[in-house]
């Protein structure tokens, strides 16, 4: 089971997406401990204030370390060394697969999400080991990167998705995206299924899926090919993308 802590100041926020889809079947069954703490528990005050004016001037509010640092270590009490503290921050690592992969390998995990201007720095000194970022873009609070991130590794956790291997066969999983999927009916306002996955061979609708995301890939998500590991078959494949849209250019 992993087991992820989750400190914030809206755990009301994670309500709706804790009892729905894959995030209810992996708890339901066992393999996902999500556990909100509410980041107020840790204040001293009357009115339980966590924040205070930045130093220096500036707009905004800034969380208190004497409050994050404690609640952090609180919540570590009992966890494995090692454990990884992930800071919400627009500033961090960008999210990607390979980081979903590895902590869903992890027995546990701890999430900060910050609000308001941001955390005093020696919060991220004292206790952060890793500072993550879902994209160049800043958002309101830590909450909504928290929920994504959630989403992304609970899919790598045996048993959560109910194809077995499912999670390695999406996009990204390789570097390469998923080519494109069809149900029925065979023939939409004039658009087919390709004859290729009507006719039941599956070892040709794997050699086309291939196909059809290394050109997906090509077309919207190029920067990904650099580093995917492709077979000289594949990088020939690409070569000739090249040379069709070259083509098309000149036409």
């Amino acid at each position: 089971m992993l087991q992820i802590d989750i400190l914030t100041l809206f755990p009301s926020m994670f309500e709706g997406p804790m009892t729905e889809s894959m995030l209810w079947k992996a708890r339901d069954r066992g393999l996902l401990d999500l556990r909100l703490h509410q980041i107020r528990d840790w204040a001293t005050t009357r009115h339980k204030i966590v924040d205070d004016l930045p130093y220096g001037g500036g707009g905004g509010m800034v969380l208190k370390p004497d409050i994050l640092v404690p609640a952090v270590e609180s919540v570590l009490d009992a966890a494995p060394s090692g454990t990884p503290v992930l800071l919400m921050s627009p500033q961090g690592q960008v999210f990607n697969h390979n980081m979903a992969t590895w902590l869903a390998q992890q027995p546990r995990f701890v999430m900060i999400c910050g609000h308001y201007e941001g955390i005093d720095d020696r919060v991220r000194q004292l206790v952060v080991t890793h500072e993550v970022s879902i994209g160049d873009y800043v958002l309101t609070g830590g909450e909504l990167p928290a929920m994504v991130i959630v989403d992304a590794v609970i899919r790598h956790i045996p048993g959560v998705l109910g194809a077995e291997g499912g999670a390695e066969r999406e996009s990204h999983a390789d570097g390469v995206l998923e080519g494109p999927q069809y149900t029925r009916p065979p023939v939409y306002r004039g658009v087919s299924v390709p004859q290729v996955l009507l006719d039941g061979n599956h070892g040709e609708i794997e050699r086309w899926r291939r196909v059809e995301g290394l050109r997906r890939t090509w077309q919207q998500r190029p920067d990904l090919l650099r580093t995917a590991p492709l077979s000289e078959d594949e990088k020939y494949l690409l070569a000739r993308f090249a040379e069709e849209d070259a083509k098309r250019r000149r036409a």
